[in-house]
């Protein structure tokens, strides 16, 4: 035998091998009011001695470590024999599980699931709602192992919406379904809601969608079928074409909405329960935008860091202002080309948003490519100083996608948009190469489609913290832009009435507030002698001048403290976006805004 040969041959027994072992899950729910899934894994065929089973740390499009391996408990392993196996704990979030010579290991858990967000996962009498990463424990060295996942309700829940498809191979009984998935990365892509929902399906764009509410809500069914159907379809226009065949809604009604996370699939929806009506239905269309348009951006166009993922640490990127700022940019866009908005409604939002942006200290402080690569220990967990120092790359991000389509737009006469661009990266990495790009990557196919090296505007407003030109951006698609300086009497602090009591929340960096001393927390009791309320507290502050003196009487950590200060001026930058009246046809603006 020749070395080749052995080669081939060693090479296909190890397919062979890999081939071999199965994956099956089983999902129980059988006392929901103690909020705890019943977890079974059976593995099959793995050859080492020893196996190592992980629970993620944290849930892909949530960057925060999460520690889900809090919620575990009572982790038993079982032989071919159903003999207890050795199994112990070697980190946070790993359990290794000597199985010597046993064909098969079946891996037995409990979770704790009571935070029902759309990133964690949820269980009483009146639902069940699975984000895989918090449930679902992975072989290590093993996760591009496919398999199967049988569900076995509540006998009370009737329901079962996921994007995960139904294996037509095996069947189950007594409510319960058996789904496949490819890999593990494909098992908890696919969120699940089990209970008693309201399904109902529409088609756009040739796909079907199915769409699952839990809840009551003031929603109608009919209308929400017509007006997702829009919001599909001019999504599916950006790329001319859409990746699945099936796409699935998981909407919660509930009284604290938390938004929405984005699935290559499916997305899970958390909304307040009457949002169906007036603005507030305006915002739900915007965020169903918002997480359709993720299957592409994210879940296919995404920067290399986020995929394969790592789930046992931080995925850290400098990329998350294109993934979720041109993501915010195109949910608006969508909702001006479905119809929902005009462009004097669309024009007013981004003006708003650059009002916000730029007129934020932290925006002047934290460069928007740091933002993102901090998301995991600044964008999700602030503190009272965090609008001092950081600047969300969402909005920030927003803005910059919509200074890339002006460019695009004028440079290439109404012919391309920043559609265009968003195509070149979804065939060129996903379709093609089937991975992410690296920031040089991003940036250097962003100068050549503009034909222009963009990396002093890199370096200025994203690796920077300069204010763009936002002034000749604009004017180039016939939006005219003027920016005044705003000079204002303050004081620098936010406060608020709790319990009764003038509490401060907030010292903004620089202002009088804090170079007098204020903290947050402390407690506004008087003013000048007297003894005041926040609405008290406001109208002093309202008739003050610069330069003015304040004798403040606080209570901090329960000790009486007189603090005086002198009111200063407070500059900040404003924006007004318009259309040129001397040009109000302008053809490159109708191409933007159509």
């Amino acid at each position: 035998m020749t070395v080749k040969t052995l080669l081939s041959f060693l090479f296909c027994a190890f397919l062979a091998t890999g081939f071999s072992q199965k994956i099956k899950y089983t999902l129980r729910m059988d006392r929901p009011q103690t909020h705890y899934f019943q977890v079974e894994i059976e593995l099959t065929d793995f050859k080492e001695s020893e196996i190592e089973v992980k629970m993620p740390v944290w849930s892909p499009g949530s960057y925060l470590v999460r520690e889900f391996s809090k919620n575990v408990d009572q982790v038993f392993a079982l032989d071919d024999k159903n003999s207890e196996l050795p199994i112990h704990k070697t980190s946070k979030n790993s359990w290794s599980i000597k199985k010597g010579k046993s064909k098969k290991v079946t891996v037995l858990y409990k979770v704790y699931a009571f935070e029902l967000s759309v990133r964690t996962s949820f269980l009483d009498l009146t639902h069940g709602f699975v984000s895989g990463s918090g449930v679902f424990m992975y072989v290590a060295n093993h996760k591009k192992v496919g398999g199967t996942l049988e569900v076995k309700p509540y006998k009370d829940f009737k329901q079962i919406t996921t994007a995960l498809p139904l294996n037509t191979e095996q069947m189950a009984s007594d409510g319960a379904k058996i789904y496949a998935f490819n890999d593990y990365d494909h098992l908890v892509d696919c969120p699940i809601e089990i209970g008693n929902q309201k399904v109902f399906e529409f088609n756009a764009a040739g796909v079907k969608h199915t769409v699952g509410i839990f809840g009551d809500g003031n929603y109608d069914v009919e209308k929400l079928k017509v007006d997702m159907a829009k919001i599909v379809s001019a999504a599916t226009d950006v790329f001319k074409e859409n990746p699945n065949k099936n796409y699935t809604f998981i909407i919660h009604n509930v009284e604290d909405g938390q938004g929405g996370l984005e699935h290559s699939n499916s997305t899970t929806l958390s909304v307040n329960r009457w949002t169906y009506q007036g603005p507030s239905y305006t915002g739900f269309l915007s965020l169903v935008a918002h997480e359709y348009f993720h299957l592409w951006n994210v879940k296919r166009i995404r920067p290399i860091e986020l995929g394969p993922f790592n789930y046992d640490e931080e995925n850290y990127t400098t990329l998350l202002w294109v993934m979720e700022g041109f993501t915010s940019y195109y949910d608006e866009l969508l909702m001006l080309r479905a119809g929902y908005y005009n462009s004097d409604e669309y024009l007013s939002k981004l003006n708003g948003t650059i009002n916000y942006v730029e007129g934020s200290i932290g925006a002047r402080i934290q460069p928007l490519a740091d933002a993102s690569y901090d998301a995991w220990i600044k964008a999700y967990r602030p503190n009272e100083n965090s609008s001092n120092t950081t600047m969300t790359y969402y909005s920030r991000g927003q803005l910059m996608a919509a200074q890339f389509d002006a460019m695009i737009v004028a440079k290439y006469e109404g012919k391309k948009s920043l559609d265009d661009f968003m195509q070149l990266l979804y065939n060129k990495y996903f379709k093609k190469q089937d991975r992410g790009f690296t920031d040089k990557e991003f940036q250097d196919d962003l100068s050549s489609f503009l034909n222009q090296d963009m990396t002093g505007f890199f370096d200025k407003y994203i690796r920077g913290t300069e204010i763009p030109d936002y002034e000749s951006c604009f004017s180039q698609v016939g939006v005219n832009v003027i920016r005044n300086t705003i000079t204002e009497t303050s004081f620098g602090a936010k406060y608020g009435d709790v319990g009764g009591k003038t509490i401060i929340r907030f010292v903004r960096r620089g202002s009088a507030a804090e170079d007098y001393g204020f903290s947050v927390n402390d407690e506004i009791i008087a003013v000048n002698g007297f003894r005041i309320n926040s609405d008290d507290f406001s109208s002093a502050l309202n008739t003050l001048s610069s330069n003015d003196a304040l004798n403040v009487l606080i209570s901090r950590d329960n000790v009486l403290m007189e603090l005086k200060a002198t009111v200063s001026e407070y500059s900040y930058p404003r924006f007004k976006l318009s259309i040129s009246e001397e040009n109000p046809k302008n053809a490159l603006r109708d191409y933007w805004l159509r």
